[in-house]
């Protein structure tokens, strides 16, 4: 057969080569349409049905085996449960069947597409991908209406695993040491194959179009830097490929050697590297990479795929665990980033054309006052580790700011009343993500203890740009003069003020990126746990005067074109291999 390449999403860096094998390859070849006689509704009403509950069982029956240390696992595969035992979901197809005289599969698909359009109105990519949970949900009940459940053991030897997705279900039946790769036919870089990647520190691409196309036992290259998989390489590229992939390892195991040494640079300036997380099972991935702490837990998931809103209790004990597991370093909560288009079935009432901009993050939170201190208080109660911060997200103005302490201050008094333990001297923080929230830096951070500058909005704010958008994505330029004093204008005026000031946008994970805020004299930067090792690196090996030569020459550019050839063609003479081996860890 002669050589072809298949492109997906990069998800998790590195080289693999080996043979491969398919999971779950019946699942998508037998999607086929069928149309049904009346007489055959009842019948085919009734398959659907057993392959819910048969589905149901099995991952009841997984359930049971996750060990107790993976809470997060247990969390996710919790809330596929919920998602089966959902009598709307059920009850969907079940109606698409009545409605389109059709097979039990392709009424469950309907439905499940009727989810997807929905979630495709989101504008949050992370949140966005979540309908995946109901893809990997519909995937076990069609399965089972195949009648081929999913035969995850039989993967007995070293290979790269190739599936339509992969999720916390199947790893916890899955021999993941004969695992040398993933790469899943849909997902993105949130999703939970290209996590358990990562977290196993193994190369994966996502959104692979064509997949299906691979043969098993095919000789392959999984290019995990650039989003590739070549089937049946020829002789002079698979020398090509193993030579790269020796660089790397031989890379990757220098950087991993001195990922625990702190970030500071030559001539004695240190910039605390943090990381920024998700999910309960990504702690592995920041202790095992240097990680000095959580810049930003983001708390969103506790409240995505459920039936009813988390209790304080569940919420306390996930935020306690997770301080404890980190302790002593600091781990930073932001409180609840989602609006009601993100937990619809929970607030159907609330219709919004542009929820984007609308009632979302704070504003959500201070017009949702049960679910607001719900989250206040158990970030208090596991505040008592001593490690804890609080940060609250797209903080628009001083009053707004101060209206949000007011509620905070309410319920530590509560707490105080009640005699609940719980501790009263939480840092503070704000997200400066909004340009209204630039311009008047140096007022709120005379209201908090620390700043952390969400770049990834505050660009899209400032620019007007969807970086998603193939149209426009052009526009996204982090060495936008504007953004660039932005920045600086926050680091400055929270600096003035005795406060700390943090970077956890994807340009604190971008090479290119981090000598200019050093050269800015930021104190922390918090990024993807992946690419500390290299960013780590690059912190140590050069000097503050080198960073702030490189500032003041860009901050004198007004040609963002110009700013960009400037940086480029220092950092990749600085340094080459950062530039080869981590932009494709930077977080979309």
């Amino acid at each position: 057969m002669a050589q072809r390449i298949f492109k997906g999403i990069p998800v998790s860096a590195g080289l693999a080569i080996g043979k491969t094998h398919f999971l779950d390859r019946e699942e998508g070849n037998s999607m086929v349409r069928v149309n049904i006689i009346p007489e055959q509704l009842p019948q085919e009403i009734e398959r659907l049905k057993r392959g819910f509950e048969l589905a149901l069982n099995d991952l009841e029956n997984i359930r049971k085996k996750v060990p107790k240390d993976l809470k997060e696992q247990a969390a996710i595969i919790d809330s596929h449960i919920m998602i089966l035992k959902d009598a709307k979901f059920q009850e969907a197809a079940c109606q698409y069947l009545r409605l389109k005289l059709v097979n039990a599969e392709w009424a469950l698909e309907y439905a499940v597409k009727d989810i997807e359009k929905a979630f495709s109105r989101i504008e949050d990519e992370y949140i966005r991908s979540r309908v995946q949970d109901v893809r990997l949900v519909a995937g076990r009940v069609r399965s089972q209406l195949f009648g081929q459940p999913r035969n995850v053991n039989a993967v007995s030897e070293r290979m790269i695993l190739l599936a339509h997705d992969l999720s916390p279900a199947d790893t916890i039946e899955l021999k993941l040491d004969k695992i040398m790769a993933f790469a899943t036919t849909t997902g993105g870089k949130t999703s939970h194959a290209g996590i358990i990647a990562r977290s196993l520190q193994i190369p994966a691409i996502v959104g692979v179009e064509g997949l299906d196309e691979i043969q098993d036992d095919q000789l392959v290259v999984l290019d995990g830097f650039k989003g590739k998989i070549i089937v049946e390489p020829n002789e002079e590229e698979l020398a090509g490929f193993k030579e790269l992939r020796r660089r790397f390892s031989d890379y990757y195991s220098q950087v991993r050697r001195n990922c625990y040494l702190p970030g500071e640079t030559i001539d004695g300036f240190q910039m605390q590297v943090l990381a920024n997380i998700e999910l309960f099972e990504e702690v592995t991935a920041v202790i095992d990479n240097g990680g000095e702490g959580i810049g930003l837990y983001r708390t969103e998931y506790s409240f995505l795929n459920r039936n009813s809103l988390p209790s304080e209790d569940e919420l306390f004990e996930e935020y306690r665990d997770l301080a404890s597991i980190v302790y002593p370093q600091r781990v930073v909560f932001r409180t609840l980033d989602l609006g009601a288009d993100k937990i619809a079935p929970l607030f159907p009432h609330i219709h919004e054309l542009n929820p984007a901009l609308g009632l979302r993050a704070i504003r959500f939170c201070q017009q949702n006052l049960d679910l607001f201190t719900a989250q206040l208080r158990a970030i208090l109660r596991a505040g008592i580790m001593g490690n804890v911060s609080i940060m609250f997200p797209m903080i628009s103005g001083l009053q707004e700011l101060q209206e949000v302490k007011k509620i905070y201050f309410k319920v530590r008094d509560e707490l105080r009343v009640q005699k609940v333990k719980f501790n009263p001297d939480l840092p503070l923080g704000i997200m400066v993500e909004l340009p209204s929230a630039v311009l008047i830096a140096d007022l709120l951070a005379k209201e908090v203890d620390f700043f952390s500058i969400g770049t990834n909005d505050l660009i899209q704010y400032s620019l007007g740009i969807d970086r998603t958008n193939k149209y426009v994505s052009y526009l996204y330029q982090p060495l936008h003069p504007a953004v660039l004093r932005s920045i600086k204008y926050v680091i400055d005026a929270g600096h003035e003020a005795g406060i700390e000031v943090n970077v956890c946008g994807e340009i604190a994970a971008d090479p290119y990126c981090i000598p200019i805020l050093m050269g800015m004299q930021l104190d922390s930067i918090s990024l993807n746990p992946q690419a500390i090792p290299g960013i780590k690196r690059i912190i140590r090996q050069t000097t503050m005067d080198e960073c702030k030569t490189l500032l003041r020459q860009v901050l004198n550019s007004d040609d963002v074109l110009q700013s960009n050839r400037l940086v480029r063609d220092k950092i990749f003479t600085r340094f080459p291999e950062e530039l080869m081996f981590y932009t494709s860890l930077i977080e979309e």
